[in-house]
């Protein structure tokens, strides 16, 4: 289909003998997706296998119509997705600077620059000669996020960009990467938290055992009580009167 921008088909990940991905297939457009579930159901391997950081992979992954399986991942960054892993990966002794400095001007296009970067994020330039072992768990979120966009990504891939924030830090976050998905950069976002994925994502799916057990919609899912414990093994998240 001319507007698919990412079509899986029978991807599978292996962690040594551990067949861990086991024959996922999805296809997205420009509308943000995410990808629930609970610990250990394969989001992260997920996002290592779309990012080529999979040692072993197989099936097929096309990104605007170019297949990617096989690439290293600093030539599938070039071709326009960018990675917030997560656990943020930041260098503890290089300052916010020196990680942006590493990552400016390599990416398509000129969208996105450091001082773009800092007008989103003015905590980032306050604290642009700070370490990034010195940022709070939010700043370092941020920083994250920024590396990504340097590259100027089509694509933006998130792996639990809210695991360790407060809530208000998390919703500030919220309405910043909502923000770039109104802009037009792509989300796909990897979340066991319901709450942040429905409120980033309408269309959801969800991932049991390493598959895509079911596709849902935001609205559906927070509807579902029973879905809810089913999917993801938790209380069902209040909703408003």
């Amino acid at each position: 289909m001319p507007d698919e921008l990412l079509a899986v088909e029978n991807l599978n990940g292996y962690y040594g003998s551990a067949h861990v991905l086991q024959g996922v297939s999805f296809t997205m457009g420009d509308e943000p997706i995410a990808v629930i579930g609970r610990n250990g159901m394969g989001k992260s391997t997920l996002c290592a296998a779309l990012t080529g950081l999979l040692d072993k992979a197989d099936g097929s992954v096309r990104f605007g119509g170019r297949e990617l399986m096989g690439m290293p991942a600093y030539r599938i960054a070039a071709t326009g997705i960018g990675f917030v892993p997560q656990g943020r990966r930041l260098f503890p002794s290089l300052t916010v600077e020196e990680h942006l400095k590493l990552v400016a001007g390599r990416g398509n296009g000129k969208r996105w620059t450091p001082k773009r970067i800092y007008e989103l994020f003015p905590r980032l330039e306050e604290r642009k000669k700070n370490g990034g072992g010195q940022l709070s768990g939010g700043e370092q979120q941020m920083l994250a996020i920024a590396r990504a966009l340097l590259l100027n990504p089509k694509l933006l891939i998130m792996d639990e960009p809210s695991e360790g924030l407060a809530p208000a830090v998390i919703e500030e976050l919220l309405e910043t990467i909502r923000g770039l998905a109104a802009e037009g950069t792509s989300l796909l976002v990897v979340e066991q938290k319901l709450g942040v994925a429905t409120a980033l994502a309408e269309r959801q799916l969800v991932m049991v055992g390493g598959q895509i057990a079911a596709e849902t919609t935001a609205q559906e899912l927070q509807n579902d009580p029973d879905a809810q414990r089913r999917y993801l093994g938790v209380e069902p998240i209040a909703t408003e009167e």
